[in-house]
């Protein structure tokens, strides 16, 4: 199934994210070569809480912005996982977002 392929795809790409650092979901659909789909790379990141190895918390939107933070059992875990890697997190905004921010190698 396509789906599949792709949330796999994702995942891929997610687990490769460096400890302390964050990309976003349209980083992700660019380096897959589907710039448009990061509402798909969303889905796929909701899908991936059952997955341990996948860390999801370092998925954010292209603002720096938690936006996925309300799929995390808790109500901070996805901001309190970040800060355990060093990242600053105020009022669910990344601080220096671009100094932490991590691009994906773009796929062929």
């Amino acid at each position: 199934m396509m789906e599949e392929n792709f949330f796999e795809r994702v995942y891929f790409i997610v687990r490769q994210i460096p400890y302390g650092r964050v990309t976003s979901y349209g980083a992700i659909a660019k380096a897959l070569g589907t710039a448009r789909s990061a509402r798909m790379v969303g889905w796929a990141m909701n899908a991936s809480h059952q997955l341990e190895d996948v860390p999801a918390h370092r998925v954010v939107n292209r603002k720096g912005l938690l936006s996925g933070k309300h799929h995390f059992s808790g109500t901070n875990l996805m901001q309190q996982l970040l800060e355990n890697e060093g990242i600053e997190v105020i009022d669910n905004q990344i601080i220096d977002f671009e100094k932490v921010f991590w691009e994906p190698e773009i796929s062929n």
